[in-house]
């Protein structure tokens, strides 16, 4: 039994469709609201998601490892997203449930930036995981080309993407490309012990972003580069000081050659390229038309 928490997230939908189509089961995905996600032994679509048939919704959440036990009930490889804050109580939890191996998704900030708060507590979950008993492998995503759903409401209200650093460029990964290791390293050998650096496969600008979903929602979009100052302004609203910093330094304000690194992880524990930013894009592109009504708009 493979057990893939955040099944309804970016990673978890398409870690999903990778073990459907590699023929993997059983699955069970995990999500706080099963009531939501599953009928009829099914993961169903949200948030314009395709289906994913052949799984088993359970209910649990991270942040409460005591939550997790039918979960976790026969489980022998879990795959498992870090931040929630109990992951001590969740590691253990698995190995006392008899899970052998584990995927964890941490960050490339370890690595670039280990001194950033966030890179730290990644790097303790890691520890956590490597000094656990159980088998681990461990994946270090850098910026996911999701990230910039943050952009949806400016370019369907207004056709303006406002963001600093508009000419640095990211070597920005699609979701799926991670699942795409996580099914690797969960179904296949020679992937224990292993810590892998994930990235897109090129540099791409803030500015080349905004025209790609240009190109994909079929509208006009302007790309208008804001000081840090500004950025960090709006960020105030949903997020503290010292973490809209540390996303402003990894979005071009400290960034140094292993952020910019472009790495070949991807197709080599793959055997696929890894895809490019615009295929993201074009794959989204509903996501950024225009709102249809003012009811839209309030609640997008």
């Amino acid at each position: 039994m493979i057990l893939v928490t955040g099944a309804t997230g970016n990673i978890g939908r398409a870690l999903l469709g990778e073990l459907h189509e590699a023929g993997a089961a059983p699955v069970r995905g995990l999500t706080r609201d099963a009531g939501r996600a599953s009928f009829a032994g099914r993961i169903e679509a949200v948030e314009g998601f395709e289906a994913v048939e052949g799984f088993e919704a359970v209910e649990g959440d991270l942040a409460r490892a005591d939550s997790l036990k039918a979960a976790l009930e026969g489980a022998r490889s879990l795959f498992l997203l870090s931040g929630w804050g109990a992951e001590a109580e969740v590691l253990a939890a698995a190995r006392q449930a008899g899970v052998e191996h584990v995927v964890l998704v941490s960050s490339i900030t370890v690595h670039t930036h280990p001194h950033l708060p966030a890179a730290g507590e990644n790097l303790a979950v890691e520890r956590l995981l490597q000094d656990s008993g159980m088998a681990w492998t461990i994946l270090r995503p850098t910026q996911f080309a999701s990230n910039t759903l943050w952009w949806a409401r400016s370019i369907r209200d207004e056709g303006v993407v406002r963001a600093p650093y508009a000419d640095v460029g990211l070597p920005t990964i699609h979701p799926a490309d991670i699942a795409a290791v996580a099914r690797a390293a969960l179904t296949e050998p020679g992937h224990q012990g292993q810590t892998y650096a994930l990235t897109g496969p090129e540099r791409i600008t803030v500015r080349q972003q905004v025209a790609a979903i240009a190109a994909a929602s079929g509208r006009e979009v302007a790309c208008i580069e804001i000081s840090r100052e500004e950025a960090h302004r709006q960020m105030a609203s949903f997020m503290d000081d010292e973490t809209a910093d540390a996303v402003l330094d990894l979005m071009g304000g400290d960034v140094n050659e292993e952020l910019l690194k472009v790495r070949d992880t991807v197709p080599r524990v793959t055997g696929a390229a890894a895809r490019p930013f615009r295929q993201w894009a074009s794959e989204h592109g509903a996501a950024f038309r225009w709102a249809t009504s003012v009811a839209e708009r309030t609640i997008t």
